[in-house]
């Protein structure tokens, strides 16, 4: 037997397996950087990919929109990088009154002055305007055309009046778009509902009771078609310059790209492929993955990136442990209702086709899962509170081993994932 822990909350839960079941133990690469953060940033900005630096790109009285992401995506830590981004565009001459953050929020709330204070980081907070982007207010939205897949694309009316748009974010393994950032500051960062809703749409298939759509997963890009309509609508809005930050396991900026959003974009997917995805030459009949402990692990609605990563390393109708502990909850009532108010999966698709949203989709993605795979969570959730959706909550790991090996029987093939909702495991047949 060999001895294992992995991260639960604020805590540590330890256990064993037979040393003889064990595949691996599936991590992502540390990054090899010996720059500090400081200079990993200034580095990219005084490189820019498919694209001349931006201080030879503004000029002195043009209107600079500088596109961020919401308070859902703190963990950017955009207070540290766009500094280095306001300083570029200073040294061309720009002044602070012609620069103006606009939040990406997309479908998400407004914001207090609190968190704009956040977002902009203690050297910016204050001597900028910060505007949160509203999808569904028709009078700040400006429509540009629409893309070869139907969506009607409009922007928030003040980016697109901007002399130039400057995307910001980083960049991750994402459900519905393959990867985060570049295009996604975009649509649906700063589009409107309509066409936000006409995008995302397409994670179902084309039938009624089709299920998802087998195109759209992390990671993927070709034959992605919200990926591809994502990019058709970024390229309408015609961005100047994009500056996208890697992020590390421990949160830290592992690496940062700069200049074309296309270029930059892409140049970004593929560091953050080195660092994040692992090959794997089999599946597995058990996965026991962690997101990482808190506050990665703090409700439910954060625990859809463990289980897609997971889910991409388990074979058909394995066992996947995962290990959140959620002691906020679902994190959002939508993923609650949608699980807890229908009885079928097929049930939650009409709903989901009806009024789609990003939450109602994750509550419906992991009913799915829970209907191809044994879905097994430790957690402090009620286990009540997902039973109607297939999914058995138990409140110990020894608890969740016992009930795998009743599933499934003894001798399980396994892969450990203790950076579960960072590392993405690549299977090819």
């Amino acid at each position: 037997m060999k001895k294992f822990s992995m991260k639960y909350g604020k805590d540590k839960l330890h256990f064993t397996i037979p040393e003889e079941n064990l595949l691996g133990v599936l991590t992502s690469d540390a990054p090899q950087n010996e720059q500090t953060e400081a200079e990993i940033i200034k580095t990219a900005l005084a490189n820019p990919i498919g694209s001349r630096r931006l201080a030879e790109i503004v000029k002195p009285g043009e209107q600079i929109c500088i596109v961020i992401s919401d308070i859902t995506r703190s963990w950017q830590r955009m207070g540290d990088y766009l500094p280095y981004l306001v300083e570029e565009l200073q040294q061309a001459g720009v002044k602070a009154e012609d620069i103006m953050f606009l939040s990406a929020t997309g479908s998400h709330r407004k914001q207090t002055q609190a968190e704009h204070n956040t977002l902009l980081g203690e050297k910016l907070a204050g001597k900028f305007k910060v505007i949160d982007h509203v999808a569904k207010d028709e009078a700040s939205l400006v429509y540009l055309g629409e893309t070869s897949y139907g969506t009607p694309v409009k922007i928030n009316k003040l980016a697109a009046e901007a002399d130039h748009i400057i995307l910001t974010g980083a960049i991750v393994f994402h459900l519905l778009a393959g990867w985060g950032g570049g295009k996604k500051s975009v649509l649906p960062g700063i589009a409107g509902y309509e066409s936000i809703m006409a995008n995302h749409a397409m994670s179902l298939g084309a039938e009624p009771g089709s299920g998802s759509n087998p195109e759209i997963r992390s990671g993927k890009i070709k034959g992605n078609p919200i990926y591809a309509d994502m990019l058709e609508a970024a390229r309408m809005a015609e961005p100047s310059f994009l500056l996208n930050v890697i992020m590390g396991s421990e949160g830290e900026f592992a690496a940062a790209v700069a200049g074309d959003f296309y270029q930059a974009h892409e140049k970004g997917c593929q560091i953050v492929d080195q660092l994040d995805s692992v090959p794997i030459a089999e599946q597995a009949d058990l996965v026991v993955a962690t997101a990482g402990g808190y506050p990665k692990d703090i409700n439910f609605y954060q625990t859809i990136k463990t289980v897609i990563n997971a889910e991409a390393a388990l074979k058909k109708n394995g066992v996947m442990i995962i290990l959140s502990y959620c002691n906020e909850g679902f994190g959002n009532e939508a993923i609650q209702k949608i699980i807890q108010d229908y009885d079928t999966v097929l049930e939650r698709e009409e709903e989901l086709r009806r009024d789609y949203t990003i939450a109602k989709y994750v509550g419906y993605y992991v009913s799915e899962v829970a209907q191809k795979y044994n879905f097994i969570l430790v957690s402090s959730l009620d286990p009540a509170s997902v039973a109607m959706a297939n999914i058995r909550v138990v409140d110990s790991i020894e608890k969740a081993f016992a009930l795998a090996k009743e599933l499934k029987g003894d001798n399980l093939s396994t892969y450990l994932m203790p950076h579960g909702a960072n590392t993405f495991p690549r299977y090819k047949k």
